[in-house]
């Protein structure tokens, strides 16, 4: 195993069982990357901080226990595949549900599942299309502008629910953007993984 992974196992500090669960994601997605494209290339040498450290502090800012954690647009993975892999020591989110679109990428998303014994509902579904979820939290990882993301949180995003959205240096735009049509309440959170990024903490999603 690499030093980087060490030190991002170290950093996280859980236990013998889902440090092994997530380099068999680790060992999954390297075998898979070449011929689907889930992660770009260029930040494979860097896997265990840009993908994986990057969705478990995710993880870490939800309130726990959760109920039903759905992730959208969930790609390869991030951060709906880490959090479904800590979610199998300390039994929350009870339940775990990734939406994405792409059945190749939907197929991987299964693999890592099976080959890790760890549960989740995976939707081979357009996030708009899929049956609303009442999601505890909502989460999603370079996916949409904010004002999109919101559309999606109205869907499945339960009344009391939070939304965890990891987004760039651009984050300030399209907080101004979103709130010509939207209502929210927000934290604003550094990420660990890289000072310019965010992670935005919001409740009380409403239409103007």
């Amino acid at each position: 195993m690499s030093d980087q992974a060490d030190r991002v196992l170290e950093q996280l500090n859980v236990s013998r069982e889902t440090s092994d669960r997530l380099k068999i994601l680790a060992d999954l997605l390297l075998k898979w990357n070449p011929r689907i494209n889930l992660v770009s290339k260029s930040t494979l040498d860097t896997l265990w901080t840009r993908h994986i450290l990057d969705s478990a502090q995710i993880y870490h800012m939800a309130e726990h226990p959760v109920g039903h954690w759905v992730d959208i647009g969930s790609g390869g993975g991030f951060p709906g595949l880490v959090v479904a892999l800590m979610s199998s020591e300390s039994h929350s989110p009870v339940r775990v549900t990734l939406i994405e679109s792409d059945q190749r990428k939907c197929a991987f998303l299964r693999t890592v599942l099976r080959e890790t014994g760890v549960q989740g509902t995976i939707l081979t579904k357009r996030i708009e299309q899929a049956d609303p979820q009442a999601a505890d939290i909502l989460s999603a990882r370079a996916l949409a502008d904010l004002s999109a993301l919101f559309s999606f949180a109205e869907r499945h995003l339960a009344p009391n629910g939070t939304a965890l959205f990891q987004k760039g240096a651009s984050w300030q735009k399209e907080v101004q953007n979103a709130q010509e049509s939207w209502s929210f309440d927000f934290d604003v959170i550094t990420s660990r993984t890289e000072p310019s990024s965010v992670i935005l903490k919001v409740k009380d999603i409403r239409r103007v």
